[in-house]
């Protein structure tokens, strides 16, 4: 892996929404993620393979928030002035290098943390298990069976978000 040190833009300017995607004003990463608890909007794709296995993606170290943690195959803010839907397709071409795949809406929430809150807008799709190609701005990605991410629940393995949105989505 490409040994040299990435870092998210703390200047990039988001959208700040309302909980139902209304945009109210903008604000950068860092003011965003600096405990403003500002809303700004975000995009989760869960990719699947055809026998049902669901890929995550390693966050890199020098994220800002959750490194070295199992996540959503893709996920990203949506830059302002960008419709949830270019957002989720320019970070499925970035991250995994997905492209042509068709998206399957399942939900929008407000997720909080303590240093932010987003408004998630989650999809799902399903592609061939050769498909995802993890680029530089991920440490790696596997697909997982159910069984395995159920078995490492709970065990720091996996972002927050993550689990709370696999629990809401998939166990219920």
């Amino acid at each position: 892996m490409n040994e040299e040190i990435i870092k998210d833009d703390m200047t990039e300017m988001f959208p700040v929404v309302d909980e139902t995607g209304q945009i109210l004003s903008a604000a950068t990463r860092q003011e965003c993620h600096g405990g403003s608890k500002l809303l700004h909007p975000v995009v989760h794709l869960h990719v699947f393979d055809p026998a049902g296995r669901l890929y995550l993606q390693q966050r890199p170290e020098w994220k800002d928030i959750q490194p070295g943690k199992w996540d959503t195959a893709i996920g990203g803010h949506v830059a302002l002035g960008e419709h949830v839907e270019q957002a989720l397709r320019r970070e499925a071409k970035e991250e995994l290098g997905l492209e042509g795949f068709e998206p399957e809406f399942l939900d929008s929430y407000v997720f909080e943390s303590d240093r932010e809150r987003e408004l998630v807008n989650t999809y799902r799709t399903t592609v061939d298990a050769s498909a995802p190609k993890p680029s530089a701005e991920l440490s790696g990605g596997r697909f997982w069976t159910s069984g395995e991410i159920s078995e490492n629940i709970g065990k720091g393995i996996f972002t927050p978000n993550f689990e709370s949105e696999y629990r809401r989505l998939f166990m219920a």
